[in-house]
């Protein structure tokens, strides 16, 4: 029974991706002679030797040169290695990316049928110097705002790539409504479509941006350029077909102004909802301030930290366009301090690589970062100013931060770098706990998307009091 048992179990197996395995045994004259694909090696009686791109005994193919049509077409369109090569919200955000992409392609048609409309195109009276001019204004000034904008958010978008996501495509569609009602104001033409050039590009350098973050999150084998040029061979299939249906849509409705615009506040809402549903689809395990917040909050409130689910979930998409006036990590030096004393009551309790200052009227916190720090030193850092935050608030906290509410709502404010160094103490017991939560439940730690400013610093331990 052994020597039946040793001769029946496979010798070898094989599998392409994260398709299913397939067995081989020794055959008499010393050729492998292989399963088919699909079916279990117990059981099976239709053994067969067959090359890559050959047909096995029922009639299927061999992974190889051949490969069913289905699997090619997929191939052209998905990332090797699909779904194990990607992250797993990959596929329902690609789907109302592609939506979306889809829905802005015939809206881009219509508008582009009004701009060409308004600078004379069928027009004899048109003047092309004129048209020329209106040209070049137009995409000078969206240049100088790319430009600008660029400079002004570039590196803040890292941070809340979603919430720019949304916010670039729906800036999108307002620009597009600027192109498609500039022929009705001729003599505010000029100015509409700058406006609206200028708004298209800040929408070209946030969706950029936030794709190549966002492209990022979903490669999990280093393989960031196939999974940006997979993405990008969807785009232009998603573009083409909105070119042949708008072939068929702009003589319907080229001379029916109402009609377009019925179209457009449609295809406006339907690019709306789909991108909505694209960003929603996300789940990005590492923590911004939004998720840190929503999850350090939980977990005051319930001793459990939330999974990346639940917090991308409850996460807002309609903020985070702005810097936060509350947090600021990697603060100057020169900003917190002005004298000996000063600085001495920073440095006071401070034992970890970095100094924190906590203005209560202002509810705002200042970080200073030593060149020492990583990302679990920023990490900390962070939950030591939103737990200084939490202390102006109403909400349930553990019993030692709630004596420390206390004492906030009872002591002078000016004794606020008190606050600070007993909230070290009180870190010193939550936070080891709290971080291991976070890993447990599937965050990565060893990296965040927090909005760090390059400013670092380096201080002598606390001065000694002659110095005064």
């Amino acid at each position: 029974m052994a020597d039946v048992a040793r001769r029946e179990a496979p010798l070898c197996s094989e599998q392409f991706g994260s398709g299913t395995a397939r067995g081989c045994r020794a055959a008499a004259d010393g050729t492998l002679q292989w399963e088919a694909w699909g079916k279990r090696w117990w059981g099976f009686s239709g053994a067969f030797t067959a090359k890559p791109g050959e047909r096995d005994g029922d009639g299927g193919v061999a992974p190889g040169t051949a490969s069913p049509p289905l699997s090619r077409l997929l191939a052209v369109f998905l990332p090797q290695g699909f779904p194990d090569s990607v992250s797993p919200d990959y596929l329902p955000y690609q789907l109302w990316d592609s939506v979306q992409a889809f829905a802005s392609s015939l809206s881009g048609s219509l508008a582009t049928h009004a701009v060409l409309l308004g600078i004379g195109v069928g027009n004899a009276k048109a003047s092309v110097s004129a048209a020329t001019a209106t040209w070049l204004v137009k995409d000078s000034t969206g240049m100088l705002g790319r430009i600008v904008f660029a400079w002004w958010m570039g590196s803040k978008m890292d941070c809340n790539a979603k919430q720019w996501r949304l916010f670039a495509d729906i800036l999108n569609d307002v620009a597009m409504f600027l192109e498609i009602v500039a022929p009705i104001f001729p003599l505010c033409f000029t100015v509409t479509v700058c406006i609206s050039n200028l708004a298209k590009c800040i929408v070209g350098v946030a969706g950029g941006a936030t794709r190549a973050a966002l492209t990022m999150h979903q490669a999990r084998r280093n393989n960031m350029a196939d999974v940006s040029a997979k993405d990008g061979s969807q785009e232009t299939l998603v573009g083409l077909a909105g070119l042949l249906v708008s072939l068929l849509m702009l003589p319907l409705v080229s001379d029916r102004p109402s009609l377009s615009l019925c179209c457009f506040f449609f295809l406006t809402a339907l690019h709306i909802y789909a991108n909505y549903r694209a960003v929603r689809a996300l789940v990005i395990e590492t923590l911004n301030e939004g998720r840190l917040w929503l999850v350090l909050k939980h977990f005051l409130q319930t001793q459990e930290v939330l999974g990346p689910t639940a917090a991308n979930r409850m996460e807002p998409l309609w903020t985070g366009f702005w810097p936060s006036l509350f947090l600021s990590l990697g603060a100057p030096l020169h900003r917190l301090t002005s004298s000996v004393l000063e600085l001495q009551q920073l440095v006071e309790g401070h034992r970890e690589p970095y100094l924190l200052r906590w203005d209560q009227p202002r509810n705002q916190v200042q970080v200073v970062l030593s060149p020492m720090a990583g990302p679990e030193t920023i990490l900390r850092a962070a939950t030591h100013g939103l737990l200084l935050g939490a202390l102006r608030g109403d909400g349930p906290l553990p019993e030692e931060l709630d004596k420390l509410r206390n004492r906030v709502r009872a002591g002078p404010e000016k004794e606020s770098w008190v606050i600070v160094r007993d909230m070290h103490h009180v870190l010193d017991k939550l936070f080891p706990k709290f971080l291991k939560g976070l890993q447990d439940a599937g965050w990565r730690t060893e990296k965040h998307q927090l909005e760090v400013d390059e400013w670092r610093a380096t201080w002598l331990p606390c001065p000694e009091k002659k110095v005064l």
